[in-house]
């Protein structure tokens, strides 16, 4: 049946699920009826009841819900989707991405961005393409290193061991019965040990510009080391990397997440990039007990007040939080920002990351200075 023969007001509905599929959008005919289903049912009483009726039965996927809502926009309300106009030109809301590559069309800066000496509020969103690795003796020492001088935590599971602090009665049972009652030793149990979760927030903006090929580099050996790690862009977004620095071979990750960043060497909004953190509830979870490595100058641009909250609600929930800022591998180095300062109180450690080298070095002592 063509769309004339419909009755008229169920000729937008059909038209619009037929604009999606031109777009590359996999709506399939029981869609389509369970949507004009969805309108009968909710009334609609606004517009707002037809974009969540199309969400529910035509299930955009999430990394393309920004343009469904852009077509839908268009399509029903006559809205061509862009920027808003603010007096800065930045939006006000943090972005969060998660393992794709951008957002909706995302805008690629033309001009080339100069390492920043101080904070910005602008957004240049940017793609990354990294030189092909080097052999680096510090990561290859911190490969072979790190899983056994990364912070560890008991488990409720135990293991044998002459140390132990509780008598392995199964086996002293089973040995009983091999030997006719005689029991000659009484074996021990200790609790198993595990790497804490590691939390690793990277800034990317156009000040830290120089460091940041080495910071990721770092993260991918660092991924490959820890069993539980969940790692973060922070600039003027918020992007999950986790899944992209999974791939084995190195040169591989960094070209995955060069790809998922969509704000290289832009701005600095890291209040706001850890206060959007903090708000889904999912990545919330993933500071819990762990160790929080904040790799960035600090340097926040206007009011701190967002970093320091953000920074010190982190602090409550993670086992300890450790910055590791370029500007702080000069010996005379003093926290001058009102940012840094407010959150230092809270801070398990404020140390230099000048260089990979010495951000290995921090992350390698940070057991033994625990147990100091």
């Amino acid at each position: 049946m063509s769309v004339e023969a419909l009755p008229q007001a169920v000729r937008p509905f059909v038209q619009f699920t037929t604009l999606l599929r031109t777009h590359g959008f996999a709506v399939a005919p029981e869609q389509t009826q369970s949507f004009l289903n969805a309108i009968s049912l909710l009334g609609p009483k606004s517009m707002q009841d037809i974009r969540r009726g199309a969400h529910a039965t035509l299930a955009p996927p999430f990394e393309r819900r920004e343009e469904f809502d852009a077509l839908f926009s268009t399509f029903f309300e006559g809205q061509i989707i862009a920027a808003p106009a603010q007096a800065d030109g930045e939006d006000d809301e943090i972005r969060a991405q998660e393992d794709q590559a951008g957002t909706f069309e995302p805008l690629v800066s033309e001009d080339e961005n100069e390492v920043g000496e101080q904070a910005s509020h602008t957004e240049a969103l940017t793609r990354r393409t990294f030189e092909p690795l080097t052999d680096s003796q510090a990561l290859a020492r911190f490969n072979r290193l790190a899983p056994q001088s990364l912070p560890r935590r008991k488990v409720r599971r135990r293991k044998r061991s002459s140390q132990g602090d509780r008598f392995d009665v199964r086996r002293t049972l089973r040995e009983a019965v091999r030997t006719e009652g005689d029991v000659m030793k009484l074996p021990k149990l200790a609790r198993k040990t595990r790497h804490r979760p590691v939390l690793l927030l990277i800034d990317v903006s156009g000040s830290m510009k120089e460091h940041t090929d080495s910071y990721l580099r770092f993260a991918h050996a660092l991924s490959r080391a820890v069993e539980r790690i969940e790692v973060f862009t922070i600039g003027t977004r918020l992007t999950r990397i986790t899944r992209p620095l999974a791939h084995r071979n190195a040169e591989q990750a960094l070209i995955a997440a060069g790809q998922t960043v969509s704000d290289w060497d832009g701005g600095t909004r890291l209040g706001d990039a850890l206060q959007a953190f903090l708000a889904i509830p999912r990545f919330a979870g993933f500071a819990r007990g762990a160790l929080v490595l904040v790799l960035s100058d600090g340097l926040e641009r206007g009011d701190h007040m967002a970093m320091t909250d953000a920074v010190n609600r982190l602090a409550r929930r993670a086992w300890q939080v450790h910055w590791l800022s370029p500007l702080a591998a000069d010996a005379r180095f003093v926290p001058e920002t009102a940012a840094l300062k407010s959150i230092l109180p809270v801070l398990d450690g404020l140390a230099g990351a000048g260089s990979v080298e010495s951000v290995c070095d921090c992350v390698l002592s940070l057991a033994k200075r625990r147990a100091a």
